[in-house]
């Protein structure tokens, strides 16, 4: 099967949720590869666990990841191709507050199933 993603950069300032403090001691970026994974970046400049979590529109964790107060950088790659079309929340969190951005998940019906990674 084909899958077509369209590739957005992600700055935390775009991930921030409203009601999220701006001092958080950790920043984050998020955006689609081109082998229709979402890569996830985390820089930290405390030592404080961070957990980025990728949950369902249940609000059921499909994807959970710690990150240890001693690691100042992290990078991951998520495969999505496992998941079923819907809604999911992409949440980077940690004591001080938390980065939330919110992802679809579809499989556009044509020719060859083609599926499409958007970030909001």
């Amino acid at each position: 099967m084909s899958k077509v993603a369209a590739s957005i950069l992600v700055s935390a300032s775009a991930l921030m949720n409203p009601t999220t403090p701006k001092g958080l001691s950790f920043d984050a970026s998020a955006y689609v590869t081109a082998n229709h994974e979402i890569r996830v970046a985390v820089q930290k400049s405390a030592p404080i666990p961070v957990v980025v979590l990728l949950k369902n529109k249940n609000n059921q964790v499909v994807f959970e990841q710690n990150i240890g107060k001693k690691e100042e950088k992290y990078a991951m790659k998520l495969n999505v191709d496992e998941l079923t079309d819907g809604d999911y929340e992409l949440e980077i969190k940690s004591s001080e507050g938390s980065i939330r951005k919110q992802v679809n998940l579809s499989t556009k019906p044509v020719l060859q199933s083609n599926r499409v990674i958007a970030m909001q």
